[in-house]
């Protein structure tokens, strides 16, 4: 029996204000908050709500339908979801009934919700080692506690990242399991099918994604210049049942349906019917993450060393999706080098900001690639060019790192020690307090 897993990765990203540079004395004198001036939720709002209409509500109503129809039957309907605490954040501000829907969903309990990192971060690949990144999963696994009495065991990276540390880190976190991309490079002969112990880890397992399949709903569906189009779910779980292995891993974003494929090209039609289309495969059934690791001995071990670390981005499945050129790669060292003055300063509200600016979407919309990965980019970016991307998160970026040596001066100050009172032989001189210089960037003065 070949074990089917359907894993949707849910998040929409809190975009940054394009008219920043150019507004920041006019919000400064109207008393907005940094929180305000640089993000544009005004448009955060209007995408989330667009979004939540053509996607978000209809594919929960029907994943419900489907799982509360096939509870009764020996082959019950299972799905897992990835959800980001910037997608929770947003839906409980302008869409709270999802999030009802939700907990609908995981009340059910054959549904799976998956760890992550709060701020679907880069926080991972940081030149400052992990504790950050830990941090975030931690806040991440209370966020899923808090809202849905959820405890989760399996862990599922920003986009998938993935490596050797990675897996170490989850680890010490307590997760049973990673899901992952089940790279041809990576697996050489063997199969994406069968699950998998990571090296250096005594208890995790690998569950990886079969791209091919994955990617014929994600990206082809509605393809009309596609051999196999278009794609009926009956055909579509022949490919399941003659594929084969202990188990297939299907991850998609939910937006795959209706807003990346629109109700017209009959996506949701093609999942409504693709529970019974398994059902009559005689050797294919649902199950979750956790079910499948717990049930499935590993066929081996994979090796992700920190320099070949992968994920499910582009069609090289690396990190160049985000960290690439010069303008994605000092921006992301700049906003890593800061971590030492957040930590110092240790206020919840700078903190939090800082960690809104990880997100990996900032840096996703910055790439120069062209071909396809350019098309797929573009159609995700609210901006008009990669440059116009970087202009304004490098503008906001600047501010925040004048602000931050404002704190950090302060901080450091109120903590050093009182000076004595001047002896009555000799006059103290007055002190010329040091200037605080941001991390490569610049020197502050107040």
């Amino acid at each position: 029996m070949t074990n089917i897993v359907l894993s949707f990765e849910i998040h929409q990203p809190r975009r940054l204000n394009r008219l920043f540079p150019y507004e920041r004395v006019k919000r400064i004198a109207a008393g907005e908050s940094l929180i305000d001036r640089y993000f544009d939720d005004k448009l955060n709002k209007e995408i989330f709500s667009r979004v939540s209409k053509k996607c978000y509500n209809p594919t929960f109503d029907i994943l419900s339908e489907l799982v509360k129809n096939s509870s009764s039957s020996d082959k019950p309907f299972k799905v897992s979801l990835g959800m980001s605490g910037m997608f929770l954040y947003q839906a409980a501000l302008y869409e709270p009934q999802l999030v009802e829907k939700l907990k609908s969903l995981v009340a059910t309990g054959n549904v799976e919700l998956l760890g992550g990192t709060y701020y679907h971060s880069l926080a991972s690949l940081s030149s400052l080692g992990l504790n950050e990144f830990i941090a975030q999963v931690k806040e991440h696994k209370d966020l899923i506690k808090q809202v849905f009495g959820y405890e989760v065991r399996v862990f599922e990276n920003t986009e998938y990242i993935y490596n050797n540390e990675i897996a170490r880190a989850v680890e010490s976190l307590g997760f049973q399991g990673i899901l992952t991309e089940g790279l041809t490079r990576l697996l050489e002969w063997r199969s994406p099918t069968y699950i998998y112990s990571a090296v250096g880890t005594e208890n995790i397992k690998l569950l990886l994604r079969h791209f091919v399949l994955s990617d014929d709903i994600a990206f082809r569906f509605s393809l009309r210049t596609w051999s196999e189009y278009p794609l009926s779910a009956e055909k579509y779980a022949t490919w399941l049942s003659k594929t084969g292995g202990d188990v297939i891993l299907i991850a998609v974003d939910i937006e795959t349906f209706g807003e990346h494929h629109w109700a017209d090209t009959g996506i949701f039609d093609f999942l409504k019917a693709l529970p019974d289309a398994v059902a009559k495969a005689g050797n294919l059934s649902w199950a979750t993450p956790s079910e499948v690791i717990s049930s499935t001995p590993a066929s081996g071990a994979i090796n992700v060393p920190k320099e070949k670390t992968i994920s499910w981005a582009d069609v090289e499945k690396d990190c160049t999706a985000w960290i690439d050129n010069s303008m994605q790669r000092i921006s992301f060292d700049r906003l890593c080098r800061l971590e030492p003055y957040i930590k110092e300063i240790n206020d919840a509200g700078v903190t939090k900001l800082w960690r809104f600016l990880q997100q990996s979407d900032h840096f996703y919309y910055m790439s120069t690639k062209g071909g396809s990965p350019e098309a797929v980019h573009s159609y995700f970016s609210p901006y008009s060019s990669p440059a116009e991307a970087f202009a304004t998160f490098d503008s906001i970026l600047s501010d925040f790192e004048g602000k931050i040596g404002t704190l950090y001066y302060r901080v450091k100050k109120s903590k050093a020690p009182t000076t004595p009172p001047p002896s009555t032989t000799f006059q103290r001189q007055p002190q010329t307090p040091p200037r605080y210089t941001p991390p490569g960037y610049g020197t502050y003065t107040k």
